[in-house]
C-alpha cells in the first residue's frame, strides 16, 4: 500500500504528508550505522547484497548468520563452508588484490583492521568494515557488527548459542587434567598464543594452564629459551610447524617433548584452531582431546 502510494499520492494535504512519511520510512528502514574497530561510523542505507570477506574468521561468521549468498569473493585461505570454495580469492592481510575487489563492485568489504587494503579500498569509495578480533570480547563484539551490518536479527542468538557449546565443551575435561601447563604456537618464529588472545581464553576455559602470560599481546614472537624455561606439560603445534620441532636447542628438555604430550594438529585443524569465529567450540574440543592424548602426538 505504501509503495503504491508513494506513486499515485494523495487527495489532501494531510494524505500527502502522511504518505511522504510513510515512503521516507520505507527508504529508510534497512539503514544501519555502524561503528567499526577504528572508531570509524559506516552509513550503510540497506544491508549489503555484495560483500566481500578478507579473513577466514569474518567469513565463516557471515556464512553462520544466513549471508552466505551474499558473498561475492573472499581472502585466499577461507575455506568453510565447502560454497565459498568457489569464489573468487583475492589475497591475504598483506597482499589483497585491491582491483579485483573493486572490480567486483561490493557494497561492503570486512577486512582485518591493521591490513594495508584498508586505506586503498576507502580511497577506492569502497565501504570497509575494519575489525580487529584478538580476544573473546573482541570476537563478540566483531559478530555483533557484521550481524548489524548484514541485518542479521538472530545474531546474538547465534553468539549465545556458541557460549552454550562452549560450556559444555569445557566441562567435559576430566577434573585431574585442569591446570595442564600448555605452550600453543600459532606460527614458526616462534609465534605463540598468549592467555589475553582469544585462543588462550579458550585455553583457559577448558582448563589448561597458558605458560604465555597475556602482558607479551595476544600473539607475541618468543625467544624459543622462553619455553624451555616455563617447561610446558603440553604442546599445541599444527603439524605445518612441528617438523624437526625436537630439534630445537633445548628443546629436548621441555616436559612436553620428553614424555611425548606434543599434540600436532592436522592443517586443517591447525586452521580451524586458529580461526575466530562460529567454530571455535570445536576448536575448545580438539584442546580438550590434546589435554586427554586423544590427538596425533610427535615421535619422541
Amino acid at each position: 500500500m505504501a509503495e503504491y502510494r508513494c506513486r499515485t499520492g494523495g487527495r489532501r494535504a494531510l494524505g500527502h504528508l502522511v504518505v511522504a512519511l510513510l515512503c521516507a520510512l520505507a527508504l529508510h528502514a534497512g539503514a544501519v550505522q555502524v561503528a567499526d574497530d577504528r572508531g570509524h561510523v559506516l552509513d550503510l542505507p540497506q544491508p549489503p547484497r555484495r560483500v566481500v570477506t578478507m579473513m577466514p574468521g569474518f567469513t565463516e561468521i557471515v556464512c553462520q548468520l544466513g549471508a552466505c549468498a551474499r558473498l561475492v569473493g573472499v581472502d585466499s585461505y577461507s575455506d568453510w563452508p565447502d560454497a565459498v570454495r568457489r569464489l573468487p580469492r583475492l589475497g591475504g592481510l598483506d597482499d589483497a588484490n585491491i582491483e579485483r575487489i573493486v572490480a567486483l563492485e561490493p557494497d561492503l568489504v570486512i577486512v582485518y583492521a591493521s591490513s594495508r587494503a584498508v586505506g586503498r579500498l576507502e580511497a577506492a569509495g569502497i565501504k570497509v568494515l575494519a575489525l580487529q578480533p584478538r580476544s573473546l570480547a573482541d570476537v563478540r563484539r566483531a559478530w555483533a557488527k557484521i550481524g548489524l551490518a548484514l541485518g542479521a536479527q538472530d545474531a546474538p542468538v547465534a553468539w549465545e548459542r556458541l557460549e552454550s557449546e562452549l560450556d559444555s565443551v569445557a566441562r567435559s575435561l576430566p577434573a585431574g587434567l585442569r591446570g595442564t601447563t600448555v605452550y600453543f604456537e600459532v606460527n614458526s618464529g616462534p609465534y605463540a598464543a598468549s592467555e589475553s588472545s582469544f585462543i588462550g581464553e579458550l585455553l583457559a576455559r577448558v582448563g589448561a594452564a597458558n605458560i604465555v602470560p597475556g602482558r607479551l599481546g595476544p600473539f607475541p614472537k618468543l625467544n624459543p629459551e622462553f619455553v624451555v624455561r616455563a617447561n610446558p606439560q603440553v604442546i599445541m603445534i599444527s603439524e605445518r610447524y612441528a617438523q624437526a620441532l625436537g630439534q630445537r636447542p633445548g628443546w629436548d628438555r621441555i616436559r612436553a617433548v620428553r614424555d611425548g604430550r606434543v599434540c600436532v594438529f592436522s592443517a586443517q585443524q591447525g586452521d580451524l584452531l586458529v580461526r575466530p569465529g562460529p567454530r571455535m567450540a570445536q576448536a575448545a574440543q580438539l584442546m580438550v582431546d590434546c589435554l586427554q592424548g586423544r590427538v596425533k602426538e610427535i615421535a619422541r
